[in-house]
């Protein structure tokens, strides 16, 4: 990994940033899911290496929350709008006029908002394992704070999988997760509005084993240029290793 470089978002939360590639070629903005970071969904996983072969600038950045990025632990630091805006930031602070994006689950649903926020500044972009509805909808908060503030056992199969993978990443803070999914849910027009879909090709890629696979089927066919993508054999936590998926995206991608 290279070291981060901080952007500061309008609220004044730091953004830890990464690059890689060659200055003057094309950019793809990569945005990781929930309770990961750039490194575990993008590194890790051969998407960056795959992105860089292919003669691409690769810029990425550790959603606030997670990462190296500040963690705030109050929800309103954390609405759908203020976490498309943070990418937006992003691409002005590297003077990134014009990218590519990819995203996944909640880097997915942010990226609806940004593709459809600017669509004179993204070519297209691929959006992996996006719910057609709330994001983390299927999270017992109740059940994570018990679990945080005595270590009550989880009984809830979905959100087991959700703390299995936040403890799995190091550096994650379980409150500041929470706080997310608290946030997400107290925006506004929070799920994505199929009557107003971004306008840009869009790649949508889900895994066939994903609950949400006919939700992002939906969106799919909502979007005035989009695909759908079916990822064998891959759910929602393992789907972003897939081969399938990083050569459909490419190939998606090339056509820009």
């Amino acid at each position: 990994m290279p070291a981060p470089q901080q952007v500061y978002a309008a609220d004044g939360t730091s953004l830890a940033t990464y690059t890689w590639g060659e200055l003057d070629a094309p950019v793809v903005v990569i945005v990781h899911g929930f309770a990961s970071n750039a490194r575990d969904n993008w590194v890790l996983t051969g998407w960056v290496r795959d992105l860089t072969r292919a003669g691409y600038r690769v810029l990425a950045l550790d959603q606030r929350g997670h990462g190296l990025s500040e963690k705030p632990h109050e929800p309103a630091a954390y609405g759908i709008r203020t976490l498309a805006t943070d990418i937006e930031t992003v691409m002005d602070t590297y003077l990134v006029d014009d990218a590519l994006y990819v995203g996944y689950s909640l880097g997915a649903r942010v990226g609806w908002e940004v593709v459809r926020d600017l669509p004179q500044r993204i070519g297209r972009a691929v959006l992996g394992g996006v719910p057609d509805g709330i994001p983390l909808a299927r999270l017992d908060l109740d059940q994570v704070r018990a679990y945080i503030a005595d270590g009550t056992p989880v009984t809830d199969q979905a959100t087991q999988n959700y703390i299995a993978l936040s403890e799995r990443v190091p550096g994650n803070d379980l409150r500041a997760l929470i706080a997310l999914a608290e946030g997400m849910r107290a925006s506004q027009s929070i799920d994505p509005d199929p009557a107003d879909a971004p306008t840009r090709p869009i790649l949508f890629a889900t895994g066939s084993k994903d609950a949400i696979i006919e939700g992002s089927r939906t969106l799919a066919a909502a979007a005035p240029d989009g695909r759908f993508f079916e990822i064998p054999d891959r759910n929602h936590f393992n789907a972003p290793g897939s081969r399938a998926f990083k050569d459909a995206a490419l190939a998606f991608l090339a056509e820009a």
